[in-house]
């Protein structure tokens, strides 16, 4: 079976270490917090640093203590809150370790799409660019396919791209596949799927070693 949103969060949990600074996209990125290792410092773009996992709690609920996303968080000892100005210079500055976004399309040379599908229309990129391009390392998550089958993982984007070879690795609920200079290579796969199913869900070649461990969650 496919991993589940949470699943993925918890396995994209596993990139993170302790003193790193992370920001998370809004919808299945903001799972990640749940799961990571204490020691991790979230950023948002609205203006803080600091905070832990989104509070289910609406009693708890303060509106001046939310994600990027609107979503109510826990703050840390020892947050700050700034600017929003302050918190794209420290996007743009090169001070994010790592950004995890979710997606639309990934291109097999690490090019993003995850603002727009041009069959809906409208769309906002939001603070994506600046993170795609800014951050140390980006992580993207999303479900392998679409609800209709078809690939989100491609030779080429065919929606609107966020960035260009900006992406490292991508956490589906089929696989974990990194961004290589030589190809997009196949690192692990998630429990009860095998290595033919990931390869006919891919729209894309895919480097495959010879051994290619589960998923560990």
């Amino acid at each position: 079976m496919p991993l589940t949103r949470e699943l993925i969060a918890m396995r994209a949990a596993r990139e993170l270490a302790p003193g790193m600074v992370v920001n998370l996209g809004i919808g299945l990125p903001t799972l990640v917090a749940s799961y990571a290792p204490e020691g991790v410092l979230f950023q948002a773009e609205n203006g803080i640093l600091g905070y832990g996992g989104v509070l289910e709690d609406d009693a708890l609920f303060d509106p001046d203590m939310i994600n990027a996303g609107g979503q109510p968080v826990a703050t840390v000892p020892g947050a700050s809150f700034f600017s929003s100005d302050a918190s794209f210079a420290m996007i743009r500055g090169g001070h994010i370790d790592v950004a995890i976004l979710g997606g639309l399309q990934v291109s097999v040379t690490g090019d993003l799409a995850n603002w727009m599908v041009p069959a809906r229309g409208g769309g906002s990129i939001g603070g994506a660019m600046d993170l795609a391009t800014g951050a140390r390392r980006l992580i993207v998550l999303m479900e392998h396919v679409t609800k209709t089958g078809e690939g989100r993982i491609l030779p080429e984007c065919t929606y609107p791209l966020t960035g260009k070879g900006c992406v490292n690795l991508i956490v589906t609920d089929l696989a974990v596949l990194e961004v290589t200079a030589a190809g997009l290579a196949l690192r692990e796969i998630a429990p009860d799927i095998t290595v033919a199913e990931v390869l006919r869900a891919t729209s894309a070649p895919l480097l495959v070693p010879a051994q290619v461990p589960l998923m560990e969650l």
